[in-house]
């Protein structure tokens, strides 16, 4: 697959897996608990509580949910329209979870995309995510600056027909990196921000400045630049006629010159990559 190790991952990739997979077992199991009514700040209080039920207690950033057309991020104009509301789901509605949990000092951040029954036009963008994940990878290996990478994504989904819309979060970016995180009794947090990780990602930004690369994955100039070796917490997301989907995963880059170990995704074994693979089998 993508990766150059199946079970050889060395043990700090081994913690990062781990808790991606933990948070994406918290994004099946709520969203298989989710029922018309509910609204979104009762879907990331779940989110919380099952996280803190297994051990975490530190995060990158609280959960958020979002239901119906704020999947596309619809009207979206200042930070504070992220947060949960109190939009309530209904039948066919798509609906995104996305959480950030730190455990045992290893960082994910991850998007799960989902459904309250059938809906066909969510179902096609879904399946069109699969080549954003082909392509960022190549291009990756490829060593092409970040902002070309980003621009590349920009023009294949536009040639699909959907709108960029990681595009409206702040500072427009499909992806920040992550790093471990020191363990501490206790944590602030900062406009449901841990302040541990918002620490960590300053002082990339103020190192990344002074030799010349960003932490920060963007279409503006501070992000042309190859890729940094680190691990990146990639979020292609994309939307139409107010129905959006995403998937948000880890993405290691190396040193290598090897290009098949210059860059591989951390963990081919997630929800959105096995539905894909079901996909071509069932086709």
């Amino acid at each position: 697959m993508d990766s150059p190790v199946k079970d050889g991952l060395p043990p700090e990739l081994r913690g990062f897996r781990e808790v991606q997979r933990l948070a994406y077992t918290c994004a099946e199991e709520v969203a298989a608990r989710l029922e018309p009514g509910m609204t979104e700040r009762e879907a990331a209080r779940m989110q919380r509580e099952w996280l803190r039920g297994h051990g975490v207690r530190d995060w990158f950033h609280l959960p958020f949910a979002w239901f119906g057309d704020r999947t596309a991020f619809a009207g979206f104009k200042v930070p504070l329209q992220f947060f949960p509301t109190n939009r309530e789901l209904e039948p066919g509605m798509p609906f995104i979870l996305d959480m950030a949990p730190v455990h045992q000092g290893f960082t994910a951040d991850i998007g799960y995309s989902g459904c309250l029954g059938p809906n066909a036009l969510h179902d096609r963008l879904l399946a069109d995510l699969e080549v954003h994940r082909k392509l960022i990878l190549d291009e990756v290996r490829e060593r092409r600056s970040l902002r070309e990478i980003y621009e590349d994504v920009d023009r294949l989904m536009i040639r699909q027909g959907y709108a960029n819309r990681h595009r409206a979060y702040p500072f427009g970016v499909i992806a920040h990196k992550i790093d471990r995180v020191p363990r501490r009794r206790w944590s602030p947090r900062v406009f449901g921000f841990g302040a541990q990780s918002l620490k960590g990602l300053a002082g990339d930004v103020l190192h990344g400045h002074r030799d010349g690369w960003s932490p920060l994955w963007s279409p503006y100039g501070f992000s042309d630049h190859p890729p940094q070796p680190g691990l990146w917490a990639v979020e292609p997301h994309l939307g139409f006629r107010g129905t959006g989907v995403k998937f948000e995963e880890i993405l290691v880059v190396t040193d290598s010159k090897d290009p098949g170990q210059s860059a591989f995704w951390l963990d081919n074994d997630l929800p959105h990559v096995r539905r894909w693979a079901e996909e071509r089998v069932a086709a």
